[in-house]
């Protein structure tokens, strides 16, 4: 056997100089005649051989590195080729092809579109040129092909030249869709666009936003790459870096660039998910130097190397970190797989790819199942010769499961889907046709029905889009390694037209979970209650965390910003994660300041009861009758009554109906007794008034009941306005951060302001009249006790304005309460406590005998001053009458002089009992 294999070999070496394309045939791989010939393009081999740096002769070069799992695609086009012709689709009509290999190769494919294009039926491959190509019949009708995208685009620019359908199993550029540059165009699996979209969904999903990405420099790498980017950017996910590799396996450089791709990503120690668009051919070179360099990432796979089975088999393939890839959508299988079952009877008649695969398991005959592909690569490397024997032909019987292993079933299913819309297609057209006659139709005739062609599978209804475009949607795959070996395993399905990833078990939800704990983010997430602030860097992944300010929140992670609560109902402290509604405040009747003012407010009120209990006992007494009478002090004992109430409006909860009734309820009732203390004022002044002239005046001024009225009449009419045009109301005083203040609204500060002013206008005046009175008797000085009333409520008042408007909160009706209780305790005790003190404790002074001593008494003292003003009038009016002598005329001071005279004589009149009896009437008497 050792004999055998070793005899293989060197027919291997012998032969491979023979290997040279002679005529266009030998170029074809695989054919088998028919009706209608579909052509077909795979990579077969992975690489062109050539031992220079270019090309120095214009010849079709050596292909190396036989790919099993692109050799499985041919076999998939082939078998589905097989379905048709051995069915009733077509109905007699046998479709025949031939199948080219690309080697991963532009030049090679392109060599392969001119044998396309050449004319049909001719003795020469001649490729014609015409202005109109609409009669010009090609060597075949289609084409199915090629799997990879740089590839397809350059064999589709030549196949619009005669509108030759073209339909694609694998290349997922977006630009093919674009039915402008590429017209005869189709493809049955999804554009690149829905699979960047996918990986970016994966990648939110998973809680990543920080990212490497691989690619090809070629069209296929350079589209993805700009596509995935604008993705990227779309859904805040950032683009670490970017490699690009190139195209070529051939390329001298490849491996220098490879190795800088590794540097990268070790380097990149924060990014664990690397996006990667390349083939299978480099992801197998990529992998083999990553696990050199013990790189452990997550790999999220293209469609292009997601289920190849040759990157599973590396050694230690495992410590790459996972995979995971999308795929396209699987269909039924039985039927290829019994294809594979029974491949050693199929025949290998003009089936150049068959036979190398005979060859090579010939040549591997020694090894292992495990280590067969391998094997296969490295005897690959060189070009083998097509030679058959019986031994070739029993090991190739016997290793047929193999290839079962190796089928990549989302790539074969694709491969179908092609086969089947042309075998749809072409049915559809030759139903009025004779299909027979190889000039029946011409391509781009088959073109327009192919586009509209609806055709099944497997119960699945299908057609091409407006881009020509199968959207069957992706599988999700995980590598996982089972019994020691690294297997793929369905997770998910996603589906294009919601965008969501369709997951059936808890097993591959529990795979999903275990992705969100790898981390690849450029800076830590940001916590609930804290907001992203990005630094200097280019990139919105990385950023710093924040705390969000008050009355901010955020209630999730790695949020851009933070939400701003409703200031006018809720509030939020630092670092917040969730709004909290606003308490309402206001001054309750159960906080301490209010329970303090009301006790005050209640002791007033006795006070105000007490004293109307003494004034009514002692009715008859000249304390109580020189206060007014009862009537007066009832009136005033009443207002004091009515401003202590009014301070419990201003206590609980406001209301429209309180905010309304406390400020009036006080002006009113305030300006009521001012109104009274003034009439009191005046008529004090007017009893002890000894000047003719002003006591003329205040007769005439001296009207009570109307003084009364008209004083308190306007402070009625300004509320009553004011309630009308500019009520109080309730308000929410919103503020402040934390608390809702429920506070009464004046409505109109000036008439807030008016009421007060007019008030303190009234008390200015009755200010007057009793600092006039100030040195009448001291026992019964009423008029200094209202100076020191009046003096207190000005006090208050003035400092009630700056503290009004600097106080916020729910005590600011604490402030007016406080400025009432003290003008109005002020007013009360300097009103009634001193004749109370009479009253109770100097009852011997509350009597008429000790009124009329006391008015004898202060009539002496007046009469005394008077004596010795007139002793210095009269010095004064000898000079001044010596001196208007010496001028010749009155001057005004002798008419003062005897004005005075007249005054003093009134007083001198006075200074004894009788006269004083005489000369004041008795009421007025009495009321003093």
């Amino acid at each position: 056997m050792a004999l055998l294999i070793i005899l293989i070999t060197c027919l291997v070496i012998i032969f491979a100089a023979s290997q040279t394309c002679q005529t266009p045939d030998d170029f074809v791989a695989a054919s088998s005649p028919g009706h209608i010939i579909i052509g077909g393009l795979f990579a077969i081999h992975e690489k062109m051989l050539s031992s220079e740096d270019y090309p120095r002769r214009p010849e079709i070069q050596k292909c190396v590195g036989f790919e099993i799992s692109n050799f499985l695609q041919t076999l998939a086009m082939i078998h589905s080729i097989e379905m048709i012709n051995n069915s009733t689709l077509l109905s007699g009509i046998k479709l025949g092809y031939e199948i080219y290999d690309t080697c991963t190769d532009v030049t090679v494919a392109m060599a392969a579109a001119l044998r396309f294009l050449s004319k049909f039926n001719c003795s020469g491959e001649i490729v014609e040129f015409k202005c109109d190509s609409s009669s010009y019949m090609p060597r075949v009708k289609a084409v199915v092909g090629a799997g990879y995208s740089e590839i397809t685009m350059a064999v589709s620019r030549m196949l619009n030249l005669q509108l030759i359908p073209q339909v694609s199993y694998e290349s997922t550029a977006e630009i093919l869709s674009d039915k402008i540059r590429f017209p005869s165009f189709l493809r049955t699996v999804p554009s690149d666009f829905y699979q960047t979209k996918a990986m970016v969904q994966l990648i939110q999903k998973s809680g990543w936003n920080w990212v490497g990405i691989i690619t090809t420099d070629d069209d296929y790498g350079r589209l993805a790459l700009n596509t995935f980017t604008a993705q990227t950017a779309a859904s805040n996910v950032c683009i670490a870096f970017k490699e690009v590799l190139p195209a070529f396996l051939s390329d001298n450089t490849i491996e220098v660039r490879i190795n800088q791709a590794l540097e990268k990503i070790i380097a990149e120690t924060q990014v664990n998910v690397i996006v990667v668009f390349l083939s299978q051919f480099h992801v197998f070179s990529l992998f083999s130097k990553a696990i050199e360099r013990n790189i452990n990432k997550i790999w999220i796979a293209s469609d292009n190397w997601s289920t190849a089975i040759k990157i599973t088999t590396i050694p230690n393939v495992k410590r790459i970190g996972k995979v995971v890839g999308f795929t396209f959508r699987r269909g039924n299988m039985s039927s290829f797989h019994s294809f594979l079952q029974n491949l050693h009877m199929f025949p290998r008649d003009n089936n150049k790819p068959l036979n190398e695969y005979a060859m090579l398991l010939a040549a591997c005959a020694y090894a292992k199942d495990s280590d067969l592909s391998q094997c296969i690569s490295n005897y690959s490397q060189g070009t083998l010769a097509y030679k058959a024997n019986e031994d070739i032909e029993r090991n190739f019987s016997l290793r047929n499961d193999f290839l079962w292993d190796y089928t990549e079933p989302g790539l074969v299913h694709s491969i179908q889907l092609a086969v089947f819309a042309l075998g749809y297609a072409i049915r559809d057209l030759c139903q009025a046709r004779d299909c027979l006659n190889p000039n029946a139709f011409q391509p781009w005739e088959l073109l327009d029905v192919l586009k509209n062609v609806t055709f099944t599978d497997g119960g699945s209804s299908f057609h091409f889009d407006a881009h020509g475009d199968l959207n069957t949607g992706y599988d999700v795959v995980l590598w996982k390694e089972i019994n020691g070996h690294m297997s793929i395993t369905k997770m998910a399905r996603y589906d294009l037209k919601n965008d969501v990833f369709i997951v059936t078990d808890q097993e591959t939800k529990n795979e999903f979970r275990n992705l969100k704990q790898i981390q690849s983010k450029c800076s830590k997430e940001c916590l609930p209650g804290q907001m992203k602030k990005t630094t200097k860097s280019q990139h919105i992944c990385c950023y710093e965390c924040t705390n969000c300010p008050e009355n901010h929140y955020s209630n999730q992670t790695d949020m851009d910003h933070c939400l701003l609560c409703n200031n006018e109902t809720h509030w939020a402290p630092v670092r917040s994660t969730m709004c909290f509604e606003k308490e309402v405040e206001y001054l309750n009747w159960n906080d301490s300041l209010a329970i303090l003012l009301l006790a005050l407010s209640l002791l007033g009120i006795a006070f105000v009861l007490a004293i109307g209990i003494i004034f009514t006992r002692n009715l008859n007494t000249p304390v109580v009758k020189s206060s007014g009478g009862l009537t007066v002090c009832y009136v005033i004992l009443f207002c004091h009554f009515l401003n202590f109430a009014s301070t419990g409006f201003f206590i609980g909860e406001p209301q429209n109906f309180t905010c309304k009734t406390r400020q009036t309820l006080f002006g009113v009732s305030f300006t009521l007794c001012i109104s009274c203390i003034l009439m009191k004022s005046l008529k004090i002044l007017l009893a002890f008034s000894f000047d003719p002239k002003l006591q003329k005046f205040l007769k005439c001024l001296y009207k009570p009941i109307p003084i009364v009225f008209t004083c308190t009449g306007i402070q009625v009419v300004i509320c009553t306005l004011w309630l009308i045009f500019a009520a109080p109301a309730v308000e929410e005083n919103v503020s402040l951060p934390r608390v809702i203040i429920l506070e009464c609204e004046e409505g109109s500060i000036l008439a807030f302001g008016t009421m007060l002013g007019y008030i303190a206008i009234l008390a200015f005046i009755c200010f007057v009249f009793a600092f006039k009175g100030r040195k009448l008797p001291e026992n019964y000085n009423e008029a200094k006790f209202i100076t020191f009333g009046m003096l207190i409520y000005f006090i208050a008042w003035i400092t009630f304005i700056p503290v009004y408007t600097t106080t916020f909160g729910k005590y600011l009706p604490a402030v007016e309460i406080i400025v009432i209780l003290i003008s109005n305790y002020g007013i009360l005790c300097c009103t009634f406590f001193p004749k109370c003190y009479v009253i109770l404790c100097k009852q011997e002074t509350n009597t008429k005998s000790a009124f009329l001593k006391m008015i004898y008494s202060y009539s002496s003292h007046c009469a005394s001053s008077l004596a010795v003003s007139h002793v210095s009038l009269d010095s004064a009016n000898s000079n001044v009458t010596t001196t208007s002598r010496s001028s010749g005329g009155k001057s005004a001071a002798w008419q003062k002089r005897k004005d005075f005279q007249a005054s003093a004589f009134a007083c001198i009149c006075r200074e004894n009992a009788t006269c004083v009896s005489d000369a004041l009437p008795r009421k007025r008497t009495l009321s003093i």
